[in-house]
């Protein structure tokens, strides 16, 4: 686990470094092991878990210009 310096500015800064543990972090291989069984839904599995990397790396850069200037991450919003 990646952990990051400083206090938590926002309630944005929080959610952003969430979403960064949960992509960065967050070990599914126990639930494929469970749902994946043949091409099928090995198919299905890839399809659903790129559709959510996809919604979380999207939240987490919906939060991105919202935190501090001084934050290694912080984008101007365009």
């Amino acid at each position: 686990m990646k952990v990051k310096e400083g206090r938590a500015t926002s309630v944005s800064h929080v959610e952003y470094e969430i979403l960064g543990e949960l992509i960065e972090s967050v070990d599914i291989e126990s639930l494929h092991e469970i749902m994946v069984d043949d091409d099928v839904t090995g198919k299905r599995w890839e399809s659903g878990a790129q559709n959510v990397l996809l919604l979380l790396e999207n939240m987490r850069e919906r939060r991105r210009h919202r935190l501090k200037p001084n934050h290694p991450d912080y984008r101007r919003k365009e």
